[in-house]
């Protein structure tokens, strides 16, 4: 496994040298459409990633297929039960800038970007929905190996939720309790909704499918930086208090105009609309049922809160558990980070005290 340093930056760095780079004519000659590459999506985790209190180790962990993972340790010193925590589709492991202290405090707690997003590597993922998503699952399992984990918490958010779902129904003697934050890929795609929405809407639609859903951040080039701020005025207002000016927008922007990869593998996966191909409903009678499971939603968001209702029912004689928390939408973990900490660390100390 390769180290990486982390290298501070300035407190007075502004936004232009978050563009530009500490080498300017080498970067600009390479990124001359997209202002953004490699050292300066580094640059930008950097960034949020000194407003954290907590200890932490960063490195690349290699997998057997020459990919890399690229994962923060959160006070790696800790010796109760490790959290893993999987980020969401388009996002990186900067966004639990909010919920790392709180939840590291007592525990060791891993983040890493997935496969195709964030730092890791941009592999070109099976087009086949089922082998990409055994993909997924392989390059976290050979993480484990690599990192030398046994049994953790395993949460993961939204695309993250789906593919640690995955995880879990492949590996159920690692996951001591699976947190699943507003994850897609539960619910069904209804056989009718496609009748209730207007032909110029299916229309825009099969056009939109077309593409890849991130494309439209690097075909705006040097505008992409300004695109990605009125697009998501929302994360900076969630961060604000944590993070300044536009720290976390520029994150943002350089974790998702980089070269397309997870995104196209979460394309081949979806459905119309955005259903996965695969709903997780569809698989839930055949997970484990030693395995605990927590599920948390944003009362505000988008995904349903259904699947989970289903999922309790169809797991009757196992432990799951449904939480909502109030004026939070889909990123629950930053529009309500008190409670989101709250929740899941309670989660973390009852599984501690399982193993004394």
């Amino acid at each position: 496994m390769a180290t990486v340093s982390i290298q501070d930056i300035p407190e007075n760095e502004n936004r232009s040298r978050l563009i530009a780079s500490s080498n300017p004519t080498r970067e600009r000659r390479r990124c001359s459409w997209k202002p953004t590459s490699k050292r300066l999506l580094e640059v930008a985790e950097t960034r949020i990633l000194k407003y954290i209190n907590t200890p932490y180790e960063g490195k690349f962990v290699d997998l057997d297929d020459e990919n890399k993972l690229w994962t923060v340790t959160f006070n790696p010193e800790a010796t109760n039960l490790p959290l893993v925590m999987v980020h969401g589709f388009g996002g990186g492991l900067g966004f639990w800038a909010m919920n790392i202290d709180a939840l590291a405090k007592n525990r060791p707690v891993y983040a890493f970007d997935l496969l195709g997003f964030g730092r890791s590597s941009r592999p070109r993922f099976s087009t086949d929905p089922q082998e990409a998503e055994e993909e997924y699952v392989n390059s976290i399992e050979q993480w484990r190996q690599q990192i030398g984990l046994e049994k953790f918490v395993l949460l993961g958010h939204s695309f993250g939720g789906f593919l640690s779902s995955a995880y879990a129904l492949r590996h159920p003697s690692r996951v001591k309790h699976l947190v699943l934050v507003d994850s897609w890929g539960f619910q069904k795609k209804p056989e009718e909704f496609e009748f209730h929405v207007s032909l110029w809407i299916r229309a825009l639609a099969a056009v939109l499918r077309l593409f890849n859903p991130l494309s439209g951040i690097r075909w705006c080039g040097p505008l992409g930086p300004f695109f990605v701020q009125k697009l998501r005025p929302d994360f900076q207002g969630r961060y604000s208090h944590l993070l300044p000016d536009d720290t976390v927008l520029n994150y943002l922007y350089h974790c998702n105009a980089q070269k397309p990869s997870g995104e196209i593998a979460f394309k081949k996966m979806s459905a119309m609309y955005g259903w996965a191909k695969f709903p997780m409903i569809d698989r839930i009678g055949l997970f484990d049922k030693d395995i605990p499971m927590t599920m948390l939603h944003g009362g505000d968001s988008w995904i349903s809160i259904d699947p989970s209702f289903e999922t309790k029912q169809i797991r009757s004689d196992c432990y799951v558990h449904i939480e909502e928390i109030p004026d939070a939408s889909h990123h629950v973990y930053a529009d309500q980070p008190d409670a989101f900490n709250a929740l899941v660390d309670g989660i973390c100390q009852r599984e501690d005290e399982k193993l004394v």
